[in-house]
């Protein structure tokens, strides 16, 4: 059995779409629904049973689950809101959480392959390199990334890493993202501004080294972070913490010019003033370090999209047909 914890979430759904491409169905799904439109996600997919993510941990907890039939955990289940400000919440959720399914998988040889994210490297001080060594040295911007960040210490100080897997995601963009809010890609807010409007608005810069606009970003398209992600699943050697990036630092404006191309309409951008409190915290480039993947065995055979292509399929086959992996 496969386990997959925010499996009805962005990543979690669309990697269960691709385990059922290669007939993996026997998988067990665990999230937390709530009020969220992401129950949507799961109707295409096929999966043995789903539980809420407070009875999982208790079954786990109370020893109710038999470990030998489990065969993987993703633990992709987590608050992944870069805004939220509750510290406690926080904790619970993205490190207590996690620290207890580790444990369990370790402690059980289950392969465990977890999410950190690429807000634990701040605004880049310290640079982009998944260089455990480099761990001490990061600076998260907000409390998310640091509820990320005090997972990935408490795993090397405990010496997990040489048992699990942890990925750094980038920006990931692409279908089933549609529940999440103001966490959802600029590709998905553009396409509607874009639609209504004929134009869309980015943020200006208010960094001399970048014009309006050309802030850089690290963006990965969700098929290509699948592809990456499942390289793992079987490698049981390869352990430790990777980023999860295209490895190409985009400007937002070479993201957003696709869109207008996939309609047939003509390029227009209007360049708007940044909220007072997101200034302090913005990062103007990120760029996934990207060599310790790479040179893995076969790592050169994972499926690449570039960014272009990576757009106008995202909004050709996907958001204009209203569809979902």
């Amino acid at each position: 059995m496969i386990i997959v914890t925010g499996g009805a979430g962005f990543i979690g759904s669309a990697l269960i779409a691709e385990l059922n491409k290669i007939n993996e169905t026997n998988i067990l799904v665990v999230d937390s629904l709530g009020k969220s439109e992401k129950w949507k996600n799961l109707v295409n997919l096929k999966f043995n049973d789903y539980l809420e993510k407070d009875v999982f941990l208790k079954i786990i907890e109370e020893d109710k689950i038999s470990e030998t039939d489990i065969d993987c955990i993703f633990h992709f289940g987590a608050c992944s809101s870069t805004t939220e400000t509750d510290c406690r919440y926080l904790i619970q959720n993205n490190f207590e959480y996690t620290k207890k399914l580790a444990n369990f998988a370790v402690n059980n040889e289950i392969r465990f392959i977890y999410a950190s994210s690429a807000a634990t490297y701040g605004a880049g001080e310290a640079g982009y390199s998944d260089d455990e060594n480099n761990l001490e040295n990061l600076k998260p911007l907000n409390m998310y990334g640091y509820s990320k960040h005090l997972f990935d210490l408490y795993a090397k100080r405990n010496g997990l890493l040489s048992e699990i897997v942890g990925l750094k995601f980038f920006n990931v963009f692409g279908p089933n993202e549609y529940h999440k809010g103001d966490m959802r890609s600029v590709v998905y807010k553009a396409y509607f501004q874009i639609k209504n409007t004929g134009a869309v608005n980015l943020f200006k810069s208010y960094n001399p080294n970048f014009a309006d606009g050309e802030q850089k970003r690290d963006f990965i398209y969700i098929k290509e972070t699948v592809a990456k992600i499942l390289y793992f699943m079987d490698r049981y050697k390869v352990n430790g913490i990777f980023n999860i990036g295209s490895g190409i630092a985009h400007s937002w404006n070479e993201l957003v010019s696709p869109i207008f191309k996939a309609l047939n309409l003509p390029i227009k951008i209007n360049y708007i003033e940044m909220p007072e409190y997101l200034r302090e915290k913005y990062q103007y480039y990120t760029k996934a370090d990207t060599k310790k993947l790479d040179s893995l065995p076969a790592a050169d055979k994972i499926q690449k999209i570039n960014l272009e292509d990576a757009v106008i399929d995202y909004v050709s086959n996907y958001l204009e047909k209203n569809r979902y992996l």
